[in-house]
C-alpha cells in the first residue's frame, strides 16, 4: 500500500511539473502576433487556445522602450468616472491603461496616488488600520520613467517615497525576479479573473499587459498563473492593478475604437464593453 501511495504521488508530482513546463513553453513558443505603434513601442496579442493553464487566455502586451521622448503619467478624476480610453484621448496619449482600485458608486481612487508632487487620494483603510492587498505596493514616476516599489511596513510609507507621481496598488507579484508571496485562502488572489498589470523587463523595457476574462474564449487567470506568466514574460518587477470589469488597454488610433482587449462590462466578446473608471496609467510624448 505504501509503495502505490508513494507511485501515485509521485506520479502526481510529475504531472504537475509537465503541465508547468508545458505552460510556461506556451508562453516563450507562442507566435506573438507583432505590431510597431511607434519606434520603440510594440504591441503583442496572443489567443492560447486551451495550451496555457489549461484553458483559453487572450493576451495583450505592449512593450515600450524606456526612451527620452517618452514620459509615462497618471490620469484621474476625483470624483467623476470616465472610461480609459477618454483619459487616454484627454491627455494626448500614445496609449492608456486601468489603473488602481477605485470608489464604483462615488468615484475617486481609495489606494493613494499623487500626481505633479500633490497628494490627490489617500488609502482608504480597514476599521483596525489595516491595508488591503492592493495597498502594498505602487508605481512610482520620476522624469517621466516608472519603477515599482514595495510597501515597507511603515504607516506612512508612501509619502516617504521620492516620485513626482505615485499610484499604490497590488498586490506585488514580483520584486527584483523574486515571486511575492500570496496568501493561498484568499479568493481574490486565487480565483480567475480579467488582470491589469505593470511590469519592468529586461533592459529596463516597460509591459502594460491585460489578460481577458470571464468569457468562454478567454477565463482569465489567478493572481498565481498570472505570477507566473510574469516570469515567463521576463519580467523583473510586476505589479497588479485592478483587474475584473476595469482591465482595458487603449491605444491612440488602434482599430475602430482603440481598445486593444475584450473589457466584459457589456458581457460580450467584442472592444465595446469598456466600464469608466477612476485613474489610468499613461503613456505620452514627453513635451
Amino acid at each position: 500500500m505504501k509503495a502505490f501511495l508513494f507511485s501515485t504521488y509521485f506520479s502526481i508530482l510529475i504531472s504537475f511539473g509537465l503541465f508547468a513546463q508545458s505552460d510556461s513553453l506556451a508562453v516563450v513558443n507562442a507566435e506573438w502576433k507583432k505590431e510597431q505603434i511607434s519606434p520603440g513601442v510594440i504591441l503583442k496579442t496572443y489567443w492560447f487556445q486551451n495550451t496555457l493553464f489549461n484553458s483559453n487566455q487572450f493576451v495583450s502586451v505592449l512593450e515600450i522602450k524606456q526612451k527620452k521622448k517618452f514620459e509615462f503619467d497618471i490620469g484621474y478624476e476625483t470624483k467623476k468616472l470616465i472610461t480609459t480610453s477618454d483619459f487616454g484621448k484627454q491627455a494626448n496619449a500614445i496609449a492608456a491603461l486601468n489603473g488602481t482600485f477605485f470608489d464604483i458608486a462615488n468615484g475617486g481612487s481609495v489606494d493613494h496616488i499623487k500626481s505633479d508632487g500633490i497628494v490627490i487620494n489617500k488609502n482608504r483603510l480597514g476599521k483596525n488600520g489595516s491595508r488591503a492587498g492592493h495597498q502594498s505596493s505602487a508605481l512610482v514616476i520620476n522624469k517621466g520613467k516608472i519603477s515599482i516599489a514595495k510597501w515597507d511596513g511603515t504607516a506612512d510609507w508612501e509619502n516617504s517615497i521620492e516620485g513626482e507621481d505615485i499610484m499604490v496598488s497590488g498586490p506585488l507579484l514580483i520584486m527584483n525576479q523574486i515571486h511575492e508571496k500570496l496568501d493561498p485562502a484568499n479568493a481574490f488572489n486565487k480565483t480567475r479573473h480579467p488582470r491589469t498589470v505593470v511590469a519592468i523587463a529586461k533592459n529596463k523595457r516597460i509591459l502594460f499587459i491585460t489578460v481577458d476574462g470571464r468569457n468562454i474564449n478567454s477565463a482569465g487567470m489567478s493572481l498565481f498563473e498570472l505570477s507566473k506568466m510574469m516570469s515567463w514574460l521576463k519580467a523583473d518587477d510586476a505589479i497588479n492593478l485592478d483587474g475584473g470589469g476595469s482591465t482595458t488597454l487603449w491605444i491612440n488610433n488602434y482599430n475602430e475604437n482603440g481598445i486593444v482587449n475584450f473589457p466584459t462590462d457589456n458581457k460580450k466578446w467584442d472592444h465595446e464593453g469598456q466600464r469608466k473608471v477612476a485613474n489610468v496609467v499613461l503613456l505620452k510624448k514627453k513635451q
